[in-house]
Formats: C-alpha cells, structure tokens, sequence
C-alpha cells in the first residue's frame, strides 16, 4: 500500500489514496434526462474528467485512471462509438496546455486494436508532450478490459515459459504483476480507492486484479455532475476505512 503526505480536506487531516480508479457512469443517462442526444453527455462528462482531475492533482493523489472506454463498448451503436473515438482528440486538443501547467502526465493502458490512427495519435501527443511531468499521473484506460488483460498477460507468460525464459515455479504474484498493462504505472499498480458514479455497484471488468484490496466508493450522481467536492466526499470516506489485508 502506498499512500502520499497527509492533507487537510474541510479542516480534517487525511491520508490521500496514492491510486484512485474511477468507473465514470451515467452520461447517456444524464443526456437523456434533460431530453437531449447521449452524445451530449458525453461531452458534458468529458468536463467532468477535468475538473476530477485538477482536484485531484491538488490533493496529491499520484495516479488517476479512468475507465474511458472499455472493450465491451463496441457493443454501442456505431455512431456512439464514433463519437466516443473522437472525444480523446477533442479532450487532449482542448486540456493539454491546462495538464502541462499542472504538472499531470498522461499514461494509456488497454488495446490499440480497433482503435482509430487518430485517436491513437491524439492520445501518444498528449503521453509526449507530458512524458517529463512528475506530478500526478492521469492513466486512461481506453478500450481496456481486465479478462482481455489477464489473459494476455497469461499468453505472455506461458510462451516465455516455454521459450525457457522463465521456469514455471517462479511464476508468481509479481510475475503477473509485471506484465499487466498496470506495469507502466509502478509503483501504484494496485488500486487503493474506486470511485463509480451513477448508483451501480459493480466492477464492469475493470482492474479486477489491481482492485483486489481496494475500497470502493459509489456515488448516485451521474457523471457529468462530478466535481471535486464530490472527489473529496470520497476521499473523507476513505479515511475512515480500516484496511487490514486479510489481518486481524
């Protein structure tokens, strides 16, 4: 486990979970609610994610991954996926300058396949352009899924074993540690807090392995309602847990 200096949220000190995940939900529905295309909240979340962000750059969190598309939403009506395709360019195109200032550096983890060239260049400009932050590390997970990637990972393995680069006894914990897309984001691979909006309790197969132990938190409110406040309730809720490991 590891946690970043101790903060002060709403005249309470708090230790700040070093990994924060958070599965944005809700913005068709919030779309639909005020009678307009779903597309539209998907815009309106997108200024969601920025305000998350900048809160939670400012309260010392060192890595931020959101759920931005997962492998399962292929399944959408082809012009929602279009549209989910272009909104990495428009994100990057309008909060790089913002993310620089910030001192935040953009990570992906998931898939390129299927992925469109664009959005792959838009999101590899943004990790370019931010490759030499040190602060908060804002992870996107795009077109990921955690079965997809734990069976990767296990491919990987079995052929190295067979290679005879790796002997079959040593395959441990670690082992599939390091070839989880999670690796590039040491040391913070395990997930110590996740965040989902929109009232559902489920992981949606996202981060199964790296949430093993960590402390969820759900919110009613949809996403494109996120806000930092809201990111701070979270954080007062997760000082409050006690985290034993299979301990006593």
């Amino acid at each position: 486990m590891c946690l970043t200096p101790v903060v002060m949220i709403e005249n309470e000190k708090i230790n700040i979970p070093a990994h924060v995940a958070m599965i944005m939900d809700g913005n068709g529905r919030w779309a639909e609610q005020k009678g307009k295309a779903r597309k539209f909240g998907h815009e309106e979340g997108m200024e969601a994610v920025r305000r998350v962000t900048m809160r939670a750059s400012e309260r010392g969190v060192k890595v931020l991954t959101l759920y931005a598309f997962s492998t399962e939403n292929w399944k959408r009506p082809p012009q929602e996926v279009h549209f989910l395709m272009q909104l990495p360019i428009r994100f990057f195109d309008r909060f790089v300058p913002e993310l620089q200032e910030k001192n935040v550096k953009v990570n992906m983890i998931g898939f390129e396949e299927k992925v469109p060239s664009s959005t792959k260049k838009a999101i590899q400009n943004a990790m370019d352009e931010t490759k030499d932050n040190t602060g908060m590390i804002l992870n996107f997970a795009f077109n990921y899924g955690s079965r997809a990637e734990i069976v990767k990972a296990t491919q990987t393995i079995c052929q190295k074993a067979i290679d005879g680069q790796i002997n079959v006894k040593d395959i441990d914990e670690k082992a599939i540690e390091t070839h989880l897309f999670t690796e590039s984001i040491t040391p913070y691979q395990d997930v110590d807090l996740l965040i989902r909006s929109s009232g559902e309790q489920r992981l949606s197969n996202f981060l199964l392995w790296q949430n093993a132990y960590s402390e969820f938190y759900f919110s009613d409110l949809l996403w494109p309602d996120f806000n930092g406040d809201v990111l701070d309730e979270a954080l007062l809720s997760y000082k409050n847990r006690q985290r034993r490991y299979g301990a006593v």
